[in-house]
């Protein structure tokens, strides 16, 4: 696609007083270079509508509308973000702006498939994002996504390891999950105090139905709600030793050690009793 001619994001920045507020988790990426990375790190796009969250200045929206996307919608609550962006929507019939806040948003009523995200996410709510998205994983092509590195760490973390978790287990479950690159803290305006990561999120072509997905939000909140207690005390009240023990499972081992397939054993037990 030809580039399109528009001030800097550094003059669009001042021209639209778009300082970065903290309350909205908000650090821009100004480098076009490293702007097109990562827009080509979402894999290819051609005749994919892509959501952007948070656009800012629009320094990544730039990137996407450079790139084969069928068309590109971002959502931004900032209203002088809005603003910064509509100069962009001037200039193509690619690009649509949605003033809402993405936590409420429902992509999939707002955007034809076939979807894909593509975002450096708001650090205050990234997390609380991609868990709302993974509800619905099969509603998207791709998820390319910006964290703080210890958020990014969480969601790559394989077990035996401090960061695996509930969000490890979840996104693995649903997606395959691949780290793209690490960001250092001053590729952004603000700098932010810690480095930042890509990654990319594949959801998995057989997807759990909603009754199994709530079935392993219940199962990984209990196994990983204590840390160091047994599966056996930490699972107990949805069966302990007995659950463990009908799924093959240690009762003695420690939710940080049971693998992502070990996690669907034990909720295919449970599904089977709480449904017997």
């Amino acid at each position: 696609m030809a580039k399109i001619s528009l001030p800097s994001l550094a003059d669009t920045i001042r021209t639209f007083d778009l300082r970065a507020d903290k309350s909205l988790g908000q650090h821009f990426l100004l480098d076009p270079a490293l702007l097109s990375r990562i827009a080509a790190a979402a894999g290819p796009l051609r005749g994919v509508n892509v959501i952007e969250i948070g656009p800012g200045p629009g320094g990544l929206t730039r990137a996407l509308l450079e790139s084969e996307a069928a068309h590109v919608t971002a959502i931004e609550f900032d209203k002088r973000a809005v603003a910064a962006i509509t100069q962009l929507a001037g200039t193509t019939e690619r690009l649509s702006i949605i003033e809402a806040d993405a936590m409420r948003a429902d992509l999939a009523a707002l955007v034809p498939a076939p979807r894909a995200i593509v975002a450096n996410l708001p650090y205050n709510i990234g997390t609380l994002l991609l868990v709302n998205w993974l509800q619905n994983a099969a509603d998207f092509q791709s998820m390319t996504l910006m964290f703080q590195l210890e958020v990014a760490a969480r969601v790559c973390a394989q077990p035996n390891t401090g960061a695996y978790g509930r969000v490890s287990v979840l996104a693995q479950w649903l997606c395959d999950v691949t780290m793209l690159m690490r960001i250092p803290a001053g590729a952004f305006a603000p700098p932010p105090k810690v480095e930042s990561a890509l990654i990319r999120l594949v959801p998995k072509a057989a997807q759990p139905t909603k009754a199994e997905l709530k079935l392993m939000e219940r199962l990984t909140a209990a196994a990983f709600g204590q840390r160091r207690k047994m599966l056996r005390g930490a699972l107990k009240p949805l069966g302990g030793e007995a659950l463990c023990e009908a799924a093959g499972i240690d009762a003695a081992r420690r939710a940080e050690t049971l693998s992502v397939a070990e996690f669907v054993t034990l909720m295919r037990v449970l599904e089977a009793r709480e449904n017997g």
